[in-house]
């Protein structure tokens, strides 16, 4: 190592302060350009986080009104079933009081004349040469050759359920 000449300690002391200067404002602007880098960073993230928030809470929005719509319309046909099942079941019941209604028919004094009035419509429909006998359920069987009529009380009890369920249909409608 050797070493320098008397004096000139002194006369380096600007270029050393020169040099400190230079490093100072160097690393103040290093300093400085790093935090504004940082600074940027952190904004940019912040808000790409915003975007990320924002984005899901309108997904979530909309997933919970899809969930909504789905639960309701899943709660609408549950319902509509329910009401179809007992609607069903109403109509099983006035089925079931018809036929019953239908045994009483042969009690009624007046049950020979409608066995007559059918015996005649199985004639007018298959022809006078049908053989009509009288069913065992009550009512009349009509044949004639390879047609049949089946004029029986409960085969008609159905048909008058059946000619008349637009009218049932009106008492749910109306409820």
């Amino acid at each position: 190592m050797t070493r320098l000449p008397q004096g000139a300690e002194a006369a380096l002391d600007p270029v050393r302060q020169a040099l400190r200067r230079n490093a100072e404002t160097e690393a103040a602007r290093l300093d400085a350009e790093a935090r504004q880098q940082a600074a940027d960073l952190l904004g940019r993230a912040q808000a790409e986080a915003d975007a990320i928030h924002r984005t899901a809470q309108r997904e979530g929005a909309e997933a919970a009104r899809a969930d909504a719509a789905a639960s309701s319309a899943r709660a609408r046909r549950e319902a509509r079933r329910t009401v179809l099942a007992e609607q069903e079941h109403l109509r099983s019941l006035l089925a079931e009081q018809v036929q019953e209604q239908v045994h009483e028919v042969r009690r009624d004094p007046r049950y020979p004349q409608i066995l007559r009035r059918l015996t005649a419509q199985a004639d007018r429909v298959l022809g006078p040469m049908a053989s009509v006998t009288e069913s065992y359920k009550g009512g009349v069987i009509g044949t004639a050759g390879s047609r049949r009529l089946d004029l029986s009380l409960p085969t008609l009890a159905d048909q008058a359920l059946e000619d008349h369920a637009g009218e049932v249909r009106r008492l749910w409608d109306d409820a």
